[in-house]
């Protein structure tokens, strides 16, 4: 890959949504940071926080406030992560963008495969914890990979989309695609991914599924049943907003 510097723009955003992550964020960051320091390429991380009530934004601006490739965006409510993400991906600058979970629980170190697919010419990259050359090095409790695969099942029967895992926090898109979905986006909740994909579908954009290596995080912010309940009202609202040519 050509190196790309500071004149000619920002190469990649990395947008992380953070609610009530004052314990990991610092290390987080540190991590994501060195990873892309490394690369050839000029980056920002975009740190978007959904209303956290704990030092979250205290964390972030005391220990990297004065790291000008830290850009960070408050809500000053929790809005869902959905929102946060939209938020972010908005902002970005860069030629191609990419989302990851705070707890970086597919490795930072996984975006260069990401990437590379990007630049041979595909629209959407996104992260599979199913498939060939998937592993999940720390599983799920039993019951969340359960309703994990009710999910997916229920996506691909509303939706009618050929994905293996729709909810796996970790993406990446052309700059001018991530924009085009990401400002058609209407749910704010964790059914944000399927709608963003099934936009995507719409749009006739060329996904690519790859296998990660994934490790669970128990400090995970899931709330198993309202959040199932929401994600599959989710579903039916994204068959309705395209009925009502909501995303045309």
């Amino acid at each position: 890959m050509t190196a790309v510097f500071k004149k000619d723009g920002i190469y990649l955003s990395l947008v992380i949504p953070a609610y009530n992550e004052e314990n990991r964020i610092a290390e987080s960051l540190k991590r994501t940071l060195g990873f892309l320091e490394a690369q050839p390429y000029t980056f920002e991380v975009v740190i978007v926080d959904d209303g956290s009530q704990d030092r979250t934004m205290d964390v972030v601006k005391e220990q990297f406030g004065r790291n000008s490739q830290v850009e960070i965006e408050h809500q000053a409510r929790n809005l869902g992560k959905g929102e946060a993400v939209k938020r972010g991906m908005l902002r970005g600058n860069g030629k191609y963008l990419f989302f990851s979970d705070a707890d970086l629980s597919v490795p930072i170190e996984t975006l260069s495969l990401f990437l590379s697919n990007l630049e041979a010419g595909f629209d959407i990259t996104i992260a599979s914890r199913k498939g060939m050359g998937a592993l999940i090095e720390v599983h799920q409790p039993i019951y969340r990979e359960f309703m994990g695969k009710v999910f997916t099942e229920l996506s691909t029967r509303i939706l009618g989309l050929p994905v293996s895992d729709f909810t796996c926090g970790f993406k990446g898109f052309r700059r001018e695609v991530a924009k085009d979905l990401f400002s058609r986006q209407r749910l704010k909740d964790w059914s944000f991914d399927a709608e963003i994909l099934y936009l995507a579908s719409l749009k006739g954009y060329r996904v690519r599924e790859i296998p990660v290596v994934w490790r669970d995080d128990r400090a995970t912010k899931v709330r198993l049943w309202r959040d199932v309940i929401t994600s599959f009202l989710g579903l039916l609202k994204i068959r309705l907003n395209d009925c009502l040519r909501r995303y045309r």
